[in-house]
C-alpha cells in the first residue's frame, strides 16, 4: 500500500469503454449525445477526424469515468463537462476540472492529476492518477 504523499491521498482510477457502444449513441442521439457528456474543444477534437470520432469520444468518455472513480464522485450528481480531457502542446492528455471541481476533490493543481488514454480494437480505457487532499466527497 503507498503511503500519503504529504497531506494529500493517492488515488486512481481506470475505466474501459465499448467504441460501438458510443458510435451507436452517436448514429442515434447526434449531437445531442455529444454535446450532453462532452465539451466543445473535446467535440471539436473527436470530430476532427469522423473515422476516429467514436474511438476519440470513447477514450475521453473512459477518462471521465476514471476521474469520476479516482476522485470518488460516483455519487455527486455533476455535469460531465465539469470534467474535460485536454491536448497539451506536446500532444498528451491531461484533464481539466471546471466549475470549482478541482476545489471540491481537493486536487491541488492540473499537475497532481495524471491521464493516460489508449484503444484498440473496439475498445478504449483511461487511467486516472490524482494527488487530492481528503475531503468529505472524496473518500479512500
Amino acid at each position: 500500500m503507498l503511503p500519503d504523499a504529504g497531506t494529500g491521498r493517492l488515488r486512481v482510477g481506470i475505466d474501459i469503454v465499448q467504441i460501438s457502444q458510443i458510435r451507436a449513441s452517436l448514429d442515434k442521439f447526434g449531437e445531442r449525445f455529444a454535446e450532453r457528456l462532452f465539451t466543445v474543444d473535446e467535440i471539436s477534437f473527436a470530430t476532427a477526424s469522423r473515422a476516429l470520432e467514436a474511438e476519440r469520444f470513447a477514450a475521453r468518455f473512459a477518462a471521465k469515468e476514471a476521474a469520476i472513480k479516482a476522485f470518488g464522485l460516483s455519487e455527486a450528481g455533476l455535469d460531465w463537462r465539469d470534467l474535460e480531457v485536454i491536448r497539451r502542446g506536446d500532444g498528451s492528455c491531461g484533464l481539466a476540472l471546471h466549475r470549482g471541481l478541482a476545489e471540491r476533490v481537493g486536487a491541488a493543481a492540473s499537475e497532481s492529476v495524471s491521464l493516460s488514454l489508449s484503444h484498440d480494437g473496439d475498445y478504449a480505457t483511461a487511467i486516472v492518477i490524482a494527488l487530492v487532499s481528503p475531503s468529505p466527497t472524496c473518500q479512500p
